[in-house]
This record gives C-alpha cells, structure tokens and sequence, in this order.
C-alpha cells in the first residue's frame, strides 16, 4: 500500500480493524483491501507506529453499497480466533472447523500483534493460540487480554510444546486458560465444541 495516500493519524476513531481482519470481513485478499484503501473506497489512517486502521463503517458501507454479507449476519455464529506462525497448522484448523458442520465463525492469523490489533473488532467467543512464536508471542498475547476487563468471559485455548515448568519460567498463564499439548487431537477439539456449542444453544433457548 502506498502510505503517501495513507495519512498518519492523530486521533483514529474507535472501530477501526487491521487489514488482515478488513480482508476477512469482505471476503477479499489483503492485497485487494490495499487497492481499495488507495482509491479511498476504504477510509484508513496510519498510526504513528505504521500500523494501518481501517473504518469500520467504511467498510459497513462498501458491504452495503456491492450487496456484500455483513458482519451482522454472522451474530449467531460462535466466533473462533486461531493464532500461530505457522501458516500450514492454520490452514488445517481452518478446513477442519468448516467440515464440522458446526455453527463457527473461524478466523485465523499469523501474527500475535495483528491479533492485539484486530481482537477488539473481531470480539471472539474462543481464542486458540500457539505460545510460541517470534516477535510478540502468545504469552504476551495472553497477558495483554488477561489486563482487560473486555476479555474477561474470553475461553482461551493455548497450544504448546512446552512442560508445565518451562510455562511457569515463561511466567505462566492467567487463570483458566486450557493448555492443549502439541500435536492437536482434532478429535479432542471437535468433542470440545460440539459441547460448547450444545452449552451455548441450551442458554439461549
């Protein structure tokens, strides 16, 4: 993206999402997201930073305007964030949920900070995250949603290789999270939210 066509922000309003979240919303490829921040289709800012935001509302109203699903429409959806660096582990989770024929909105992502960035927007039922990864890891991950009030009812799935000791020299995890040793049984995970949903579905009848 071409930040001469990006201004630097300084005050960016409060529903803002990152491109990769902008993407997953219309359906589109990053790339493309880019394209249509460039012909200012998309309202964005840079922050100081260089993180780029995107308007929520811009993005409502191209939905709108191209007669494209909005994000309203998945309300009914439990919404499920999978974060880890390894791109080929989020392909298989991704598959995998969609052939459960459950009632899941599974958004997947590479990065730790892109998730920090875009959780706000997204608001998960579920976050599955890898502890390990470069950069900003799942366990600053967790410690930054665990300082928050808003992510007080968050079910937080941490996937590792790691022992109960080498966790607890990380500085361990907040309280309640499920530790879930690599590899993943997937037959574990789809027991785990079948009942979640069935839980869910017997509150709200």
């Amino acid at each position: 993206m071409s930040t001469k066509s990006v201004p630097i922000a300084t005050e960016v309003p409060e529903e803002v999402c990152g491109t990769m979240y902008a993407a997953k919303l219309l359906g589109l490829s990053v790339g493309t997201v880019q394209s249509l921040v460039e012909k200012n289709e998309l309202e964005a800012w840079r922050t100081r930073g260089g993180h780029r935001r995107i308007s929520l509302q811009s993005i409502r109203d191209y939905q709108r305007l191209h007669g494209l699903p909005s994000d309203g429409d998945k309300d009914a959806l439990m919404r499920v964030l999978v974060v880890d660096d390894d791109v080929a582990s989020l392909e298989v989770f991704r598959k995998t949920m969609a052939s459960w024929n459950l009632p899941l909105d599974c958004t997947t992502m590479s990065s730790a900070l892109e998730a920090i960035i875009d959780i706000g927007s997204f608001k998960p039922d579920v976050l599955i995250t890898d502890l390990r990864m470069p950069g900003v890891d799942g366990f600053e991950l967790l410690r930054t949603l665990n300082g928050s009030p808003n992510y007080a009812s968050l079910l937080v799935i941490a996937l590792t290789g790691l022992s109960g000791e080498d966790i607890a020299k990380h500085g361990g995890l907040p309280p309640k999270t499920i530790v879930v040793q690599k590899p993943v049984d997937l037959k574990w995970l789809h027991g785990f939210f079948t009942s979640l949903v069935a839980s869910r579905q017997l509150k709200s009848a």
